[in-house]
């Protein structure tokens, strides 16, 4: 017993496996790309105190604290004014909370 397949099936097989390739791609969210969070527990977070909320820094551990620092009032922080997460000169690669705060943290002008 033969089975062949006709040119228009082998077309209809081929825009079907296309179209689910297209359908998965857009599920994907369009910041797949963007770079990750920064976690309190990556080292270097760790070796500068990096907390992800300013408001919880206890001022007796970090002397040079001062309430009103946070990482959006930061001369490292780039970005867009506004955006919860930002990239940090400090830590490449990674987005900062923008009202975050680690010891490296200096007045913007």
């Amino acid at each position: 017993m033969s089975q062949s397949f006709s040119r228009r099936d082998a077309l209809k097989g081929i825009a079907l496996v296309v179209g689910a390739a297209s359908a998965v791609r857009s599920i994907q969210p369009a910041h797949a790309d963007a770079p990750a969070h920064l976690s309190p527990s990556d080292p270097t977070a760790q070796a500068l105190n990096y907390t992800e909320n300013a408001k919880g820094v206890d001022a007796k551990a970090f002397p040079t604290y001062q309430p009103g620092q946070m990482c959006s009032t930061c001369m490292q922080l780039q970005g867009n004014a506004g955006d919860p997460y930002r990239p940090c000169n400090i830590f490449a690669g990674k987005l900062v909370n923008a009202n975050g705060w680690c010891k490296v943290w200096v007045k913007k002008a």
